[in-house]
Formats: structure tokens, sequence, C-alpha cells
């Protein structure tokens, strides 16, 4: 193993929780300038996890900030009374977010919803879009007419480059340079590393966007530094590589070996002495150059995203307008 340069194999992890899983596999314990807390609600687990220096940062690849995780395995069960409180609690959860940027109820917010329309697990941006409630247009036409409660927001699904031919942050930055918003939204498709995070898990950031990041695309990203005013992300994981499926389908294998034999070692051999990571980049390096490491959604994505794209924006109307019942924010989509 020492002769394997596992480095070229590696792709980017957009879930702060698995960069800080992946960064504490060796075994070295708490990482200096990372805090994490963990609490668990009836079937929702959140993890708000901060990275508070540069040296937390570089030992998880992550910019300084706060990343707030939800887990909810039963999401794939269609429970809408579950949707129903993953949403109040995503509002709850962003509240605090535009509090900790200075977002208070005069700002203008842009939301932004990354991804491709004609491509299943990538289109929660545009569904999202389709779900929130935009009042731009009111504040700007009749404000005298705008009941109080309500925010000025927008909202735009500017595509990917491999339609328009123009970077989504450049379509974002002339829509910034225009309308003046103190806040954007960003809502993007993630990948993750883990079989059961993907369509179960919900992230929160206010570091920004880097659009494909998660797939290994090295794109023009969503942030402050380029764009000038604060951006929270939001991401939602419906894709993950045939490697890490391949990885962790060895893992559920080994597990069953052990429970009905004594011995696992005489049939996985050398796979079952490494460590998860070193194994995820040997099955990439087998998969890679047959061009068999494919990126995979579950079959059930059709109606997941329509239920996740649902949850984010109910949460998200809760969050922004106060005349939206956080109680009851699936009510408010449309």
């Amino acid at each position: 193993m020492d002769d394997l340069d596992l480095q070229q194999y590696a792709v980017g992890i957009d879930l702060a929780l698995e960069a800080k899983e992946f960064a504490e596999s060796g075994g070295q314990g708490p990482i200096q300038g990372v805090v994490s807390d963990i609490s668990k609600d009836d079937g929702i687990t959140i993890t708000r996890l901060q990275v508070t220096n540069e040296e937390g940062s570089k030992a998880l690849g992550k910019m300084i900030g706060h990343y707030v995780t939800f887990e909810v395995p039963d999401l794939r069960k269609q429970d809408t009374g579950l949707q129903d409180r993953v949403a109040t609690k995503l509002a709850q959860e962003f509240e605090s977010f535009l509090q900790r940027v200075g977002i208070n109820k005069q700002c203008n917010v842009l939301i932004v919803g990354l991804g491709n329309w004609n491509v299943t697990p990538d289109s929660l941006g545009p569904l999202v879009v389709e779900n929130v409630l935009v009042t731009r247009h009111f504040f700007q036409l009749m404000p005298d007419e705008v009941a109080p409660g309500y925010r000025c927001i927008s909202a735009v699904a500017p595509g990917v480059l491999g339609v328009t031919g123009i970077e989504s942050s450049e379509i974002v930055q002339g829509i910034v340079e225009r309308t003046k918003p103190d806040l954007i939204i960003a809502i993007d498709a993630l990948a993750s590393k883990a079989l059961e995070r993907v369509n179960t898990t919900i992230q929160i950031a206010d570091t920004g966007i880097h659009p494909g990041s998660g797939i290994g695309n090295k794109r023009r990203g969503l942030t402050k530094e380029i764009l000038g005013i604060p951006v929270i992300a939001i991401g939602v994981p419906t894709v993950l590589y045939a490697s890490t499926i391949v990885s962790n389908s060895i893992d559920l294998v080994r597990e069953h070996l052990k429970r009905h034999s004594a011995s696992s070692e005489g049939f996985l051999g050398l796979l079952d002495s490494i460590n998860e990571e070193e194994r995820l980049q040997l099955v990439r390096e087998a998969l890679g150059p047959l061009g068999h490491d494919l990126l995979v959604t579950p079959k059930e994505i059709d109606q997941f995203i329509e239920d996740i794209a649902n949850i984010v924006a109910s949460g998200l109307n809760a969050a922004l307008h106060d005349a939206v019942d956080a109680s009851n924010v699936a009510a408010y989509t449309h």
C-alpha cells in the first residue's frame, strides 16, 4: 500500500459532516479548529459543525464557517408528517443563519436554484425556485399593498454551463449588480460518500457553494468573496459514485460474514485488512480507467426530488416570511 498514490483518485466531499468523518478516520481524535455538537429529535439528527480557523479548514477541506446537517433516514418512507417536521426544523435553523450573517427583515434576498432541470437528480434547485414565495415584483410595482410579514424575495434558476454556455456564477453576478440583493441563498444537489445519506440528508452552510465540486468539476463558485454579499448554501445529496457503492457493499458483506463466521479474512483477504478510504480508492483505481465509476442515483429519485424540494421551499418560506406559519409550512408551497 505504501507504493499507491491515493491522491490521484480523490474526489471532493460535499458534506462537511463526511469531510469531518474522513479527517478523523486516521484515528487521530478530535480535529483542532473544528467544533461540533449533535442533537436528536424523533427521527431527525442535527449536526452543527463550525470550522473556526485555518487549521480546521485545511483538515476538512472546507472554508471557515458554520455547517448544519439534517439526517433523516425515514425521509425515504414519504411520511408527510415527518416532512412537515423537517421543514419546520429547517426553518428554525435557517433563521439562525440569517441572524448570524446580519440579515434583518428589511433585507432583500435572491434565491438561486442551481442545477439542470432536465436531469432529475440535478433538478433540486430549479424545483425549489418553483415553490418558493417570491415577492419582489409586488414590492416594485405595488409596495403599499404588500401585507406586513413578507420580505422582498426574488428567485432565479440560471441553468448549467452545458445548456447556457455561461457559468452560473457569471449569470448570478450580473443579477446581483442589477437588483442589489443583500443575501443570496443557493440551492444545489450534492454527492455523498455514504449510501444511507443519499436522499435523506440536508446541509446548510454560510460559506457559499461551488457547483459540481462533489463530482470533480472545478467551477467558479457563489461566495461572498466573488459576489460581494453573503451566500448561504442549501444542499441535498442525490447521487454517489459507483465506487462508493462497491466499497460500502464490501463493508456490508464483511459485517454479514462476521455474524455468520468466526473469521472473514479468508473471504476478503487484503480488502479486510485495509482501511475504508484506501479500499475506496482501490475500487476507484479499478473502475476509473474502464469508465465504470458512474454517478448513481436511487430509482425513487423522481418522487424524492419533488418531496425534498417542497421541504426546502417550505422551510425557506417560513424562515424568510413572518406571515408564513412555521408550524404549517407545507401549506405555503404551490
